[in-house]
């Protein structure tokens, strides 16, 4: 088992769910399948035991939430979204006969053979693997290298919120889901949302803040891009649709496409099109907002000026 340095009891409603920046039907999928017709340790109840053993796992402190616990079994819910490069599931991790319950958001990347490729190729300039074969197959976009891209996705944004989370603990302005485990092209990650239901948070573009409410969202916004520009890194998709509001609290999501700012000869762009994609909701909303002098400011921030 390898450990990375990188919300209580809980009854299930099912239903129509959302998730951030898609609109998504809630899919039933059923039972996860188990391997053989008959396999005689699938648990009495759930669909598979926990898969904490043997996974990555998130940074410490860990919340007293998370279920590590070899009798811990994993329910899956249905579907929260359907994205372009994965699909994201919700599951009830829980010791049976216990109020040991953590709720999950279990995202699953796409093999080679389903995944989208046509926008990853700004996003991984400025990632590199060590064997020059993988290097090959990655720019050449032959299977197995579709296979590395997927993974390299998923263990992207496994580290960068596991890096941002940490930042958040040690006293920085932003907040993200924890990082739960990483599994293969597996992720899975706090769910943002309310634990009795299985409503996930809304995402920023479907609330509708007073005067004050919008003011601090921004300033929750700027915050945050402060944080990741220190970081020298950029969300590189951000947008009204993959940031959450639960709460009152913004927290930013989905990150596989993380883009260092310093490595990638695109970097400033990517920073000035985040920035862009927010501060045009905002402004649509009647806040004024001087995005120029942001990007520059965050530009200095991190490094590029």
């Amino acid at each position: 088992m390898r450990e990375h340095d990188a919300f209580g009891p809980a009854t299930m409603r099912r239903g129509r769910r959302k998730f951030d920046d898609d609109d998504a039907d809630f899919v039933k999928t059923g039972k996860l399948e188990p391997a053989l017709a008959e396999d005689p340790d699938l648990p009495e109840t759930g669909d598979r035991w926990s898969t904490w053993d043997g996974a990555l796992h998130g940074p410490h402190p860990r919340p007293d939430w998370i279920r590590t616990e070899h009798a811990a079994v994993d329910t899956e819910l249905g579907m929260l979204k359907t994205g372009k490069e994965a699909d994201v599931f919700l599951v009830r991790r829980a010791v049976p006969d216990t109020d040991r319950i953590s709720m999950i958001a279990a995202k699953r990347y796409r093999d080679g053979d389903h995944r989208l490729f046509h926008r990853d190729a700004g996003y991984l300039e400025g990632r590199r693997v060590r064997r020059s074969r993988e290097m090959r197959a990655m720019t050449n976009r032959t299977a197995f290298g579709k296979e590395l891209i997927a993974g390299q996705w998923a263990a992207a944004e496994f580290g960068a919120l596991s890096r941002l989370w940490q930042v958040g603990q040690e006293g920085g302005t932003i907040s993200v889901p924890y990082p739960v485990q990483l599994l293969g092209t597996e992720l899975m990650l706090e769910f943002i949302g309310d634990w009795e239901t299985g409503e996930a948070a809304p995402r920023l573009a479907q609330v509708r803040p007073d005067r004050d409410g919008l003011e601090d969202l921004w300033r929750q916004m700027t915050e945050a891009l402060s944080v990741l520009a220190r970081t020298q890194i950029a969300h590189g998709d951000l947008s009204p649709y993959n940031t959450l509001v639960h709460r009152g609290r913004l927290v930013i999501i989905d990150m596989p496409q993380i883009v260092d700012l310093i490595a990638n000869p695109q970097g400033a762009e990517f920073l000035a099109r985040d920035v862009r994609n927010v501060a045009s909701w905002f402004t649509a909303r009647g806040l004024t907002v001087d995005v120029d002098a942001l990007i520059e400011s965050l530009s200095y921030e991190a490094g590029l000026l």
